[in-house]
């Protein structure tokens, strides 16, 4: 009996483990455990923009739209409710812009907010950003209808100019051989003796002269005849090429391809319209996916309150300590300083100062020089294979400025040298860690200041 009880305990106990596991890993890969910071832009036009759409921010995926407000009027404009993951927030300043982005030509849209510069002011929570209206696709076609337009009468007239061109030059040489042929005549003459030009020929020295004379015009004829064979040849190729016709039929087939583009633009409208046509009990799509999304968030509310419990229940609390932390996404600066595994003194750390890695161009905003890329490479290096398999955080130092501004500089430091890591090494986002600490390194290390950035390579805490 005693033993069949301990395999039941051990049985049920094994069930809760894994469920707890699941909820867990579920719960960390749909960033159930992050934090959130929430904004609104307003809209003429959504452009397909739709409740669900994904949010990036810098082109980083940073949220999703959770809700848009119809506007009461025409002259309103759309209310868009965003929410986004509270490590961006450094990056998202007063002056950042917020713009609709498609996926490719035809893909699916997305909503895209560019960074503001380090001189303004961080986005208090709840603010609304300044929008940018999108380009319709069907007034891009409408400009090129117009292009194709003006450069199908502009080839048609010069066409005319050609032709007209072609007639001038063969009247100017037929007069040319005209007077060739008159000046043939009166060298003739000459030579033979008639008229008081023939009688200067008695004179040897004049007689050669003349003869000079004679060969140059000659000569001079002799280029004219060639010339205006190369013209007539030239406006012979042109006509039997038929150049003008080839250019019209170039034109109606970029004509044709406008013309299916706009069946190919009508089809998609139609398509769009009839997905979000109500269903048979008259609800509409946007209706049926509020409500589809309604119960996917109270369903991760209650799974992050239950991961919350849990991960202070006295059973499973060796296990997220094993684990080293509950989410690497996001460090909150006073816990990092507080907690044993990320002060612990005995883990590798590499320092690097800012002015070996970043560069400030002319609005203000850092980024890696090729310097500082290979700093960092050999600084990896240095860690061998542990940068792997072995979780890091990066550490963003910046002592200029007020409290706002090293916070701001320091967690875009962070991020940047993170992305640089992910994206060189191939390294795991989940092992990837990122945290702002100002100027003041945690307690227990070999420095009390810094200027830049540190590089830790975490050591699993023991139970």
């Amino acid at each position: 009996m005693k033993n069949r009880n301990l395999i039941v305990g051990l049985f049920v106990l094994a069930g809760l483990t894994l469920f707890t596991v699941g909820l867990f890993m579920i719960g960390n890969r749909h960033e159930a455990f992050s934090r959130h910071i929430e904004y609104y832009a307003e809209f003429t036009d959504l452009s397909g923009l739709t409740k669900g759409s994904k949010v990036q921010v810098a082109g980083m995926d940073a949220g999703q739209i959770i809700d848009i407000a119809i506007p009461p009027t025409p002259s309103s404009k759309f209310r868009v409710h965003i929410r986004i993951n509270d490590t961006l927030h450094g990056l998202v300043r007063t002056d950042s812009v917020a713009t609709i982005g498609t996926e490719g030509v035809v893909g699916n849209t997305f909503l895209l907010i560019h960074p503001g510069s380090p001189q303004a002011s961080a986005a208090s929570p709840g603010a609304t950003l300044t929008s940018k209206e999108p380009t319709e696709l069907a007034d891009l076609l409408d400009q090129g209808k117009g292009v194709l337009t003006d450069v199908d009468v502009t080839v048609k007239n010069a066409n005319g100019l050609l032709t007209s061109v072609g007639g001038n030059l063969n009247s100017t040489l037929t007069g040319v051989r005209s007077t060739v042929g008159n000046v043939n005549d009166v060298v003739v003459g000459i030579k033979e003796g008639r008229g008081p030009a023939g009688m200067l020929l008695r004179d040897p020295e004049l007689t050669t002269q003349i003869r000079h004379v004679v060969s140059n015009t000659e000569q001079a004829t002799a280029n004219l005849n060639h010339a205006s064979g190369q013209v007539d040849a030239l406006v012979s190729n042109i006509q039997s090429r038929q150049l003008p016709q080839k250019i019209d039929d170039t034109l109606g087939s970029a004509k044709n391809a406008v013309s299916n583009l706009d069946a190919t633009s009508l089809q998609l409208r139609q398509t769009i319209a009839e997905a979000t046509a109500p269903d048979v009990q008259g609800v509409t799509a946007g209706a049926n996916i509020r409500e589809s999304l309604s119960n996917v968030n109270a369903a991760t509310g209650n799974m992050a309150d239950g991961s919350e419990a849990l991960k202070h229940n006295f059973l499973l609390r060796g296990f997220f300590l094993h684990r080293g932390y509950y989410n690497l996404a996001h460090l909150s600066p006073d816990q990092y300083r507080k907690d044993r595994l990320f002060a612990n003194p005995t883990n590798p750390r590499e320092w690097l100062a800012g002015d070996q890695l970043f560069a400030v161009d002319a609005n203000g905003i850092e980024s890696l020089t090729v310097q500082g890329k290979k700093a960092l490479d050999d600084a990896a290096m240095q860690f061998g294979d542990a940068i792997l398999s072995t979780p890091l955080v990066i550490e963003g130092y910046s002592g200029s400025g007020d409290s706002a501004e090293q916070s701001a500089r320091s967690e875009s430091r962070a991020l940047i040298v993170r992305a640089y890591l992910e994206s060189r090494f191939h390294l795991n986002a989940g092992n990837l860690g990122a945290v702002s600490l100002r100027s003041s390194p945690p307690p227990n290390v070999d420095r009390s200041r810094w200027d830049g950035i540190c590089i830790v390579v975490l050591k699993p805490a023991r139970k």
